[in-house]
């Protein structure tokens, strides 16, 4: 770990414990990186796996939602925050998984240019709407999302990955966490 991943001074805990170089090395190995937020946590084991158990929980498990779309609540939310970890790192997943230059670009740039499915676009838009005004939430908000296919369950994860984001592109942003700079040219 040579460069700081973030503008605070907080060393990683060295040496890693077992479990953590474990899981950078597989990061490593499946990634080509350790991605800067990991690295950003590790100087605090604790807060290290509370994130990593939470969002691996809200982007991996089994949902209604497809990877692609967390990913896509991912970037227009940090977009929506002007997060530039998030928009980087995530703009380079919803590439990925998509297969989509144009797609990521129009993720972080503006959704509502982005040929979306209807489904989609109204998930996108309530995870804007929590993450400009949560507090304006009414029951027609949930019903469009309802009405576009999504049940109660999906509504509830939209909600965390946005709650997720919203939270993360907080840290990032005051941290000044600096992404890879892998992700730049990935899945272009």
């Amino acid at each position: 770990m040579t460069e700081k991943p973030t503008a605070l001074d907080l060393p990683p805990v060295d040496p890693l414990p077992k479990e953590t170089a474990d899981y950078f090395a597989l990061c490593e190995e499946k990634l080509g990186i350790v991605p800067n937020v990991l690295r950003a946590y590790a100087f605090d084991i604790d807060k290290l796996n509370a994130f990593t158990a939470m969002y691996n929980d809200l982007m991996l498990a089994p949902s209604g939602l497809s990877k692609l779309e967390r990913e896509m609540i991912a970037v227009v939310v940090s977009s929506e925050n002007r997060c530039w970890y998030c928009q980087v790192a995530h703009g380079a997943a919803v590439r990925a998984l998509s297969g989509d230059p144009a797609l990521g670009e129009a993720m972080v740039m503006n959704y509502r240019v982005a040929p979306l499915s209807p489904r989609q676009r109204a998930m996108l838009d309530f995870a804007v709407l929590l993450t400009r005004a949560s507090a304006t939430v009414t029951e027609s908000d949930r019903q469009v999302l309802r009405d576009a296919g999504f049940s109660d369950r999906d509504i509830f994860d939209i909600a965390s990955v946005a709650g997720f984001f919203n939270m993360t592109n907080r840290v990032a942003s005051a941290s000044g966490m600096e992404p890879n700079p892998e992700y730049h040219a990935q899945a272009r």
